[in-house]
């Protein structure tokens, strides 16, 4: 059993942990920005039309990072504070996933993305933005850990015995090893491999798509081979009585 020195001496460790994990991922971005800038200013009149294209989309592509991280920090607070707001409704999962599915493609052009819905899917008792983050995450992680021209597939149907509507997100990607499948829910975790370390991440989607799928009571499961990934929703389907907002839960 911890002693309360060994607790205050944990929750420290994980504070500082945490200050030199955004310190990192922050400065990364910045360094980029700082130094293309510089370049654009004092040689801007050396470099070809071609190369201050370059370098502005540089710019703007971690402009987009710093960004994206900001805005994952704010979630992950407001969460962990317990002060979010949750507004449940039933809510259609198809339309949702087609305009999440619009969404994504204007990111990755070259990949292609399928749809397999089955008839009459009912509604799910959610907060219907928190279900669009959740499934933009799914969305943009299956397609930025695969390789183009590869092929997202969305699968929904449902579990007429328990009552359930299964979401599953596949992709094409190399897979993720049994032993780094317990880790991807963590904070700030990124498994090592090859393609990850190519890719630019703050190892915080996972941890809020999870956090999120949890608080409304849903469940997230992962399948995984060298062949691709599948990440699993499950929720529960709405009743008759759910129609309309449910309930407002800080």
């Amino acid at each position: 059993m911890q002693t309360e020195k060994e607790e205050i001496d944990k929750l420290e460790q994980a504070h500082i942990d945490f200050i030199s994990t955004v310190s990192h991922e922050l400065r990364t971005p910045l360094t980029s920005i700082r130094g293309f800038a510089e370049t654009l200013l004092s040689s801007y009149d050396k470099l070809t039309p071609e190369q201050r294209e370059k370098f502005l989309l540089i710019i703007k592509d971690q402009s987009n990072r710093l960004i994206n991280l900001v805005e994952n920090l704010l979630t992950v607070s407001k969460m962990q504070s317990d002060k979010e707001l949750m507004v449940y409704k039933a809510v259609d999962v198809i339309p949702v996933i087609e305009s999440c599915i619009q969404i994504i493609k204007n990111q990755y052009k070259t990949h292609q993305y399928e749809c397999n819905f089955e008839k009459n899917i009912p509604k799910i008792l959610v907060d219907s933005d928190k279900l669009q983050q959740i499934l933009i995450n799914l969305l943009d992680n299956a397609s930025k850990y695969s390789s183009e021209n590869s092929i997202v597939t969305v699968i929904v149907k449902q579990n007429y015995d328990e009552d359930l509507v299964i979401i599953t997100v596949k992709d094409q990607g190399a897979g993720i090893k049994e032993e780094d499948i317990t880790k991807i829910f963590n904070k700030f975790s990124r498994i090592d491999s090859p393609l990850t370390r190519k890719i630019q991440g703050n190892g915080l989607g996972l941890f809020i798509t999870k956090t999120l799928v949890e608080k409304m009571q849903g469940k997230i499961d992962v399948k995984s081979s060298p062949l691709g990934s599948e990440f699993i929703i499950t929720f529960k389907a709405a009743t008759l009585e759910d129609n309309g907002i449910k309930k407002i839960k800080e």
